[in-house]
């Protein structure tokens, strides 16, 4: 319920923000609102789980019995429970603003619309090469994150354990979040497209540069493919829908269901560093990178 909650909410918020100023800056705001994404999940994890569970995060269930462990399952609950409400409650408020502010915009959207209609938009070539770019970012992206920590355990690489590969995640998201901000301010002056391709190029050498080295310079170039990763979705959404108009809800919908890419891509970059390596692995990333530089050549001019 809660990711079908987000995906709505993900397909709403993106062409909501596009309406909200000047359409010529509508890739910086984008970016600018995706990049408090960025700070969740770079934050939360660490901020979070001492807010939520404070002394029980010190606590090794494993090492408990009986009465004591009955003790501290009823604890954990009263705080998973306690947690919740409090979201609950969050979010009730911020629906309620957003409810009360709802007519603040012109509305803008067609009555006679359609999921099938809707997947018609993939045959104009602007949209339908933004959607499959969207597919192949966050297949790369996640791909990328889910194979890290294995990456930089390797002896050839950083040779670290498992905990403290681990904490190392966060230099990948956290230069996503660092990216975005810079990116919103760059995106008012520098042609999308342009930058698009700029940091596809840069996610590409750096790729090839740590597949293709050892040490600790292998694992810091692959952690900084998060910093190229910044501003590729919300400029790829952006450049995707431009000259939409009244469908852009629409196209938020498709490009939307593109993110399967997530779900998709990773897999298959595994099933490669089964057989033949997590260096040599890093070539499908690579590629769709690639064909993302291309897209951002492609739609370096606005769209008529």
């Amino acid at each position: 319920m809660l990711a079908a909650g987000i995906t709505i909410v993900q397909v709403v918020s993106n062409p909501l923000i596009s309406l909200l100023g000047n359409p010529h800056t509508a890739h910086s705001r984008l970016t600018f609102a995706q990049a408090f994404n960025s700070l969740g999940t770079t934050v939360f994890p660490y901020v979070g789980s001492i807010l939520i569970l404070g002394s029980l995060s010190t606590v090794d269930p494993k090492t408990l019995s009986g009465g004591a462990l009955k003790a501290y399952r009823m604890a954990e609950t009263h705080t998973v429970v306690t947690t919740y409400v409090g979201l609950a409650i969050a979010l009730t408020v911020v629906a309620a603003v957003v409810w009360l502010r709802r007519n603040r915009i012109q509305d803008q959207h067609t009555h006679n619309g359609s999921i099938f209609k809707a997947f018609e938009l993939l045959k104009q070539p602007r949209f339908g090469m933004g959607a499959l770019c969207i597919f192949l970012y966050v297949g790369a992206e996640v791909a990328i994150g889910s194979l890290i920590v294995n990456y930089l355990m390797q002896s050839e690489v950083l040779g670290l354990t498992a905990e403290a590969a681990g904490k190392h995640v966060p230099f990948y998201w956290g230069g996503a979040l660092i990216g975005r901000f810079i990116g919103s301010v760059a995106l008012r002056y520098l042609s999308p497209g342009r930058v698009l391709a700029v940091v596809a190029a840069g996610a590409i050498v750096l790729i090839t540069y740590s597949a293709n080295t050892m040490g600790a310079v292998a694992g810091w170039a692959l952690l900084s493919v998060g910093l190229m990763n910044s501003i590729m979705f919300p400029t790829i959404f952006s450049l995707a829908s431009e000259g939409l108009g009244v469908r852009a809800a629409e196209g938020s919908g498709v490009i939307c269901v593109a993110i399967v890419g997530g779900a998709l891509i990773p897999p298959a970059t595994g099933a490669l560093a089964d057989a033949h390596g997590l260096a040599f692995a890093l070539l499908l990333p690579a590629l769709c990178y690639f064909v993302i530089l291309a897209y951002g050549i492609y739609a370096r001019r606005p769209a008529q």
